[in-house]
């Protein structure tokens, strides 16, 4: 089981930036994939949640309205895009399911 994050960068405040987790080693469609991002220094946090069936999204308050996942299950992969980007958003974003709880991340540098 492989999760692949990629997309990060730096990337000035209000800015925007499209992260994808390309996943293999499992049937993609059936299994819900959720982001999170860990700060420097700071607890894990969960960002959004995509459900296996319906699609059906989730987001933390502090990114609704901003950030939009997204899955295409020909592809394997969830996109997670992030608008007007704030420097708070600054952390290594990680995708995971239920197989595996932490995939390869990516670095997200929002400057002020």
């Amino acid at each position: 089981v492989q999760l692949q994050a990629s997309g990060g960068g730096l990337v000035q405040a209000g800015g925007s930036l499209r992260l994808s987790c390309l996943a293999s080693g499992f049937i993609f469609d059936k299994y819900a994939i959720g982001w999170f991002r860990q700060a420097p220094g700071k607890e894990r946090e969960g960002v959004s949640f995509i459900d296996s069936a319906d699609g059906n999204p989730d987001y933390v308050d502090s990114v609704k309205g901003r950030f939009t996942i997204s899955r295409d299950n020909a592809k394997n992969t969830v996109y997670l895009q992030m608008n007007s980007l704030k420097p708070e958003d600054t952390a290594v974003y990680y995708c995971r399911n239920a197989l595996l709880d932490k995939g390869q991340g990516t670095l997200v540098t929002v400057s002020s």
